[in-house]
């Protein structure tokens, strides 16, 4: 008899702290809205949080985690409230004088047995790597955040650390922002080194209003069976579409 699995939905999102993309030209025009609290951040909020809820587990780039920018606010908790999950973690990795600050998140429906944070490797220090652990030992789902750097040498440290805490693992999920395509030769690295497979299907999530790049991933392992359900989402503001997938997860894996 085939073992027991769960169905399981996913969803990686960058929100850009609830900031408004539309065109290019809005990084320069709009430059504003990464440093004060006006504009409708709070009504971005609820559209990810409506998104957000018909998922499981959601990773989260780019959440504000208290500053001025976001109204001292912490966005990872506020879309924790709204989108009905019960539980929910966060990973301050950058602030610009309390101004405005940036977190890994993390919403969960499944209550993880352990939450751990890495900061990652590079040329400029603020990036991290946020694991949850659902379910014990190697066999159990392990599932990571992270938002890597925009240079390539940057990026292939990060993987490579990345690599190192992931590699034993059967039963692992990596998510976010990766900053680069799954055929670059960083990621290749990655693949090779732990049981991580690039994605079944590509799909651009950059830039939200004309995409036109992948560098938004969920990576699996064989472990978790086949991924469906693989389509990009609009999550309200942010210059990147979110990410969604279904796996089917062993009730093993799960098993605390």
């Amino acid at each position: 008899m085939p073992p027991s699995t769960r169905r399981l939905k996913l969803l990686s999102a960058n929100i850009q702290a609830g900031s408004s993309t539309r065109r290019y030209s809005d990084y320069v025009t709009r430059s504003w809205s990464h440093a004060l609290p006006a504009g409708r951040k709070r009504g971005a909020l609820d559209a990810i949080a409506e998104v957000a809820a018909e998922h499981d587990i959601v990773g989260l780039n780019e959440s504000d985690p208290g500053s001025l920018r976001s109204g001292f606010t912490n966005q990872t908790h506020y879309l924790a409230e709204r989108g009905g999950f019960g539980y929910w973690s966060h990973q301050p990795n950058r602030s610009v004088g309390g101004v405005a600050s940036s977190a890994n998140g993390l919403l969960s429906k499944l209550e993880p047995v352990d939450v751990t944070d890495h900061p990652l490797p590079g040329r400029i220090a603020g990036r991290g790597l946020l694991l949850a652990q659902f379910g014990e030992g190697d066999a159990g789902l392990v599932v990571a955040v992270a938002h890597l750097s925009l240079g390539a040498q940057s990026r292939r440290s990060q993987l490579d650390f990345i690599a190192d805490v992931l590699d034993q693992h059967e039963h692992a999920v990596l998510m976010g922002d990766f900053n680069c395509p799954p055929d670059s030769a960083e990621m290749l690295q990655l693949y090779r080194r732990t049981r991580l497979q690039p994605p079944e299907c590509v799909v651009a999530t950059f830039p939200s209003w004309r995409p036109q790049r992948a560098i938004d991933h969920i990576l699996v392992t064989p472990g978790l069976g086949g991924c469906t359900g693989h389509r990009a989402l609009a999550a309200a503001a942010s210059d990147h579409l979110a990410l969604s997938i279904e796996l089917d997860v062993p009730e093993a894996a799960l098993q605390a």
